[in-house]
């Protein structure tokens, strides 16, 4: 079994997860975080399809799309650029809402083709490559390839989850 195809199939499924959620929901319902420590569905989304575009536009040494597509403008968030979503206090998170829900599917369709695309390029032998020496032991390509994409499961489970607490669904 190829290896690259097992996480190209884990992606699509947390795509769908998160899609379904967010057809199931108003967009208020999608933009409202039902908890001071549950994130919405907007933030799960956007935080999703950020963090693979960040985190594979790195390993393919390009600009995230982000920034090069204009997603940045097409949000219009009220957040710097370079934002740690991954430490968004709730007064943070909160920040992420849409007008359009359409948005949240073509950025995270946009991230999800990327990443696709960039699997279809890594061969075997890259994927022992050290890419960062900061952590014991060393991150390899293939740890940070499967860490992205195990992010983007456990989100689209969250969605699930802060979906039904929101609408009983």
């Amino acid at each position: 079994m190829d290896g690259m195809k097992v996480l190209d199939d884990l992606l699509q499924r947390a795509q769908e997860r998160l899609e379904e959620s967010l057809a199931q929901m108003s967009v208020a319902e999608a933009n409202t975080m039902p908890a001071p420590l549950i994130k919405s569905v907007t933030w799960l989304m956007w935080h999703t399809a950020r963090e693979l575009d960040f985190q594979i536009s790195e390993l393919n040494h390009s600009q995230p799309l982000w920034l090069s597509a204009g997603w940045t403008e097409k949000f219009a968030l009220a957040l710097p650029d370079d934002t740690e979503d991954w430490h968004h206090t709730p007064e943070e998170a909160a920040k992420v809402v849409v007008a359009d829900k359409q948005l949240l599917r073509d950025y995270l369709s946009a991230s999800i083709a990327f990443v696709r695309d960039y699997l279809a390029t890594v061969d075997e032998k890259s994927l022992a490559e050290v890419i960062d020496k900061n952590w014991t032991p060393p991150v390899t390509r293939q740890v940070r390839i499967i860490s992205a994409i195990d992010d983007a499961v456990m989100h689209s489970g969250q969605g699930v989850y802060t979906r039904r607490l929101m609408i009983g669904k």
